[in-house]
């Protein structure tokens, strides 16, 4: 049994989670992600169920410890968690989700104690080989709440049973597990190679709800990889001009 804790979100793009915690009350969460701690909460880092369970969260891309933040004072107490780059913090309660729910290898925050935080492999061949960002997805699982974070703007999708939503392996932040999942070829050679969309897209078949992201950290990460490329061909073209000017300057005309 999870423990029962309140929160609120503060922030819009750049958003925060603060938890209120009872006595004896706790909540896990990634290493790194603690924003701020009021008095009576004690820190915990461990494997987070042990060795297997670690090694199980390197896989899913995590790192391998997790920390617990427990009240044990006599009074309510905060504890605040960040998201790590722009987008939306997500509530899951995983009651409402039938007890498990699916997301991307990066996506998890925090959670009560009592989720368990495990890794999950995609049912078909083509979606391990070809899955890219959904290869390896994060289970959660148990009866509490859960927060993960989605980059940029946040879309629920409610599909019916049968209903089919294709949609960019980054941008699918999380979805229950009654949604099938699976990675099918684009089609068609221009469409492959500049359409500048990937080869493959997952394809969600309902029914069930899945949370998409608009900014995946790939996506942010190949902007600003491509800018700072960039930015340094710009300055060595600079020098480079600037290097013949003074060389001619110098040495004169003959």
């Amino acid at each position: 049994m999870a423990d029962d804790i309140d929160y609120r979100i503060l922030g819009d793009d750049m958003q925060i989670v603060e938890i209120i915690l009872d006595p004896g009350e706790g909540v896990r969460a990634e290493t790194g992600a603690m924003l701020y701690l009021e008095g009576g909460i004690e820190m915990a880092t461990g494997a987070g169920g042990g060795l297997l369970s670690g090694l199980k969260r390197m896989v899913s891309g995590e790192n391998f410890f997790i920390t617990t933040f427990e009240n044990t004072g006599s009074g309510t107490a905060m504890a605040a968690f960040g998201a790590p780059y722009p987008g939306k913090i997500v509530p899951i309660e995983l009651a409402d989700h039938g007890g498990s729910f699916l997301c991307q290898k990066d996506a998890y925050l925090c959670s009560a104690v009592g989720v368990d935080i495990t890794v999950a492999f995609t049912k078909r061949l083509g979606a391990g080989l070809f899955g890219g960002e959904g290869f390896v997805l994060q289970k959660l699982t148990g009866d509490g709440l859960a927060f993960i974070h989605a980059g940029g703007t946040v879309i629920e999708k409610v599909l019916a049973a049968g209903e089919v939503l294709r949609v960019d392996t980054g941008c699918l932040a999380g979805f229950e597990e009654s949604v099938d999942y699976d990675i099918g070829f684009v089609g068609g050679f221009t469409n492959a190679l500049f359409g500048g969309e990937g080869m493959f897209l997952a394809s969600m078949t309902g029914p069930g709800r899945v949370y998409l992201q608009s900014l995946p950290f790939s996506r942010l990460a190949d902007r600003i990889h491509s800018a700072n490329y960039a930015g340094r061909e710009e300055k060595k073209g600079v020098a480079g001009v600037g290097g013949s000017l003074l060389g001619g300057i110098l040495g004169g005309d003959k």
